[in-house]
């Protein structure tokens, strides 16, 4: 008998392939049936950018967010030119794990990276949402780069009784890193980063049962490799 179809949601993966690899295993997941919500940010940070791209183009049923490194990156992909801030924020280390070759492969699925997912009045976006304001009003700025959605989430938050802050059932997002070693619910609002673009570690959800699937910690992954600052 097959097993049924899951679907999973991943975090800010930051060229960290071995912790991907680590949360795939560690979850089962198949990827012939089930499917991957990556919430963006494959890319800079950690040296195995390409690698990590190569793995999710393995996946079947793949959806993928755009990140702002991402949007970087393909800025970098599409013109040759690697701005000194992108490179200062991780860029740097996309750059050499390319060499001089960007597989066609790897542009398209940037370019075709959504700038958000909605099933089932569930919410993917990488950083987050205004929430004064209806989805088809915002614009790819807010959902790279806005995080007033994380603060506002983590302020009115009360364990004592649920707040709801969007009209969506459950949010996920990325972009802002928690220390936790695992995603954390605020309000609606699931908090996906756990830091593997610098010293925590990769996270990964099955969005029916809520169960975490979570990699060692990065550095530990990639010794004597600096990576970017703690945050």
């Amino acid at each position: 008998m097959l097993n049924m179809p899951k679907t999973f949601v991943i975090g800010d993966i930051h060229g960290s392939y071995r912790a991907l690899l680590q949360c795939i295993e560690n979850a089962g997941f198949d990827y012939h049936n089930d499917t991957l919500i990556c919430l963006g940010d494959v890319a800079d940070g950690w040296p195995e950018t390409r690698q990590a791209m190569d793995e999710l183009l393995r996946i079947q049923n793949l959806i993928y967010v755009l990140g702002n490194h991402d949007f970087w990156t393909l800025d970098w992909m599409e013109t040759g030119y690697a701005n000194d801030i992108w490179l200062s924020q991780g860029g740097q280390a996309t750059v050499d794990s390319y060499g001089n070759e960007i597989p066609a492969e790897h542009l398209k699925l940037l370019r075709n990276a959504q700038n958000y997912h909605i099933s089932q009045n569930q919410l993917f976006v990488h950083a987050g949402i205004n929430v004064n304001k209806p989805m088809t009003e915002q614009g790819i700025q807010t959902f790279l780069w806005d995080r007033s959605l994380a603060k506002q989430a983590q302020e009115k938050h009360d364990p004592h009784k649920h707040v709801q802050l969007t009209t969506f059932d459950t949010v996920y997002i990325g972009h802002t890193p928690i220390k936790e070693s695992k995603p954390i619910q605020f309000c609606e609002v699931w908090m996906m980063d756990t830091g593997a673009g610098w010293s925590g570690r990769l996270s990964m959800m099955n969005i029916d049962t809520f169960e975490c699937f979570v990699s060692d910690p990065i550095p530990e992954l990639y010794p004597g490799i600096e990576g970017r600052k703690k945050f």
